[in-house]
């Protein structure tokens, strides 16, 4: 059993409260981000783009760019790290300044750990987007409130992971889009999806395209933004069967947001519930269930039992 308080494992997280330090630290991962996306072979659905909840924050993993280069931002000691694989190694420290300054000084960090310091300059998944480089206006950085948030990406981590093993038709790895900023992890339902209408903002289509190629349920958590300004989970189906929007999802609290086409469930629900995990795996496995049925899934052949250590999966021969 952890010996972490709950209230430190699923800490408050008032989005009102640093919206603004949110808002950098979204600009800043999207910098890193890009830095790994030029560098890094393709891999269906952006998979090769993403960012993975570490011990100290949000990392890379290692990028193939020089020696092989790995940056992390530890969110903990309020610093973004990069290390290469000959030794090489720099920081940035966190801290209140603008988009262009972090901008500036990532691109030395990298070119520093002998790495290729061109990527796309411009922020994606945001309203009038402004170029990295001329984004001069300061910027605030909360380094509690940022503490508190990887604390939250762990515990929420932690039950996605868990999650994601109950399925083994194909499911993506637990990762944070730096684009919308949400940590997430889709399972497919091994099927082919319409051709998708594109339009999400400062994003090129062909990118959406490929990445709702096939038949998804998807779900996650985003801090607040982008259409709920409260820290919440969500859950979605692309393309949306007729009837998820009905559909019966648990815990109390979650609903179906019409405007959004998904459904929710506040961060504060969880939170103060008396088992936070059971809670958030009770929406994880409803709203699940209600995109698979609708949806006319083969859960027969797709679902198996949640993993546990040290015990082999059984052998699904239905």
């Amino acid at each position: 059993m952890s010996s972490t308080p709950e209230a430190d494992r699923w800490p408050k997280l008032p989005y009102a409260a640093w919206k603004d330090t949110c808002e950098t630290l979204h600009l800043w991962t999207q910098i890193v981000g890009k830095m790994r996306l030029a560098r890094t072979p393709w891999l269906n659905h952006s998979w090769h783009a993403t960012l993975y909840v570490d011990p100290h924050g949000l990392t890379t993993s290692l990028v193939p760019d020089g020696a092989g280069i790995e940056i992390t931002f530890d969110l903990v000691n309020h610093a973004v790290i990069g290390e290469a694989a000959d030794g090489r190694r720099g920081n940035i420290p966190l801290a209140p300044m603008s988009v262009a300054e972090f901008h500036q000084d990532f691109r030395e960090l990298v070119e520093k750990l002998g790495g290729t310091p061109d990527f796309n300059g411009r922020p994606n998944e945001v309203p009038d987007p402004t170029p990295f480089r001329d984004d001069k206006r300061p910027r605030p950085y909360d380094a509690v409130a940022v503490t508190r948030f990887f604390h939250a990406l762990v515990a929420v981590s932690r039950v996605l992971s868990k999650f994601r093993t109950g399925f083994i038709g194909k499911v993506s790895p637990v990762h944070l889009f730096w684009g919308s900023f949400d940590l997430a992890v889709t399972r497919f339902s091994g099927r082919r999806a319409p051709l998708h209408p594109g339009g999400i903002p400062n994003l090129p289509d062909e990118v959406t395209r490929e990445a709702y190629s096939d038949e998804v349920s998807s779900a996650g958590f985003w801090p607040g933004g982008g259409g709920a300004d409260f820290a919440a989970f969500y859950s979605y189906a692309y393309p949306t069967p007729d009837g998820f929007a009905d559909g019966q999802v648990m815990p109390a609290g979650a609903y179906f947001d019409r405007k959004l086409g998904e459904f929710l469930l506040p961060y504060d629900v969880v939170r103060t519930s008396g088992e936070p995990e059971a809670a958030l795996m009770a929406f994880l496995e409803s709203t699940y269930r209600v995109a698979a049925d609708t949806g006319r899934w083969d859960r027969a052949a797709l679902e198996c039992p949640i993993g546990y250590p040290l015990r082999p999966r059984p052998l699904n021969r239905t």
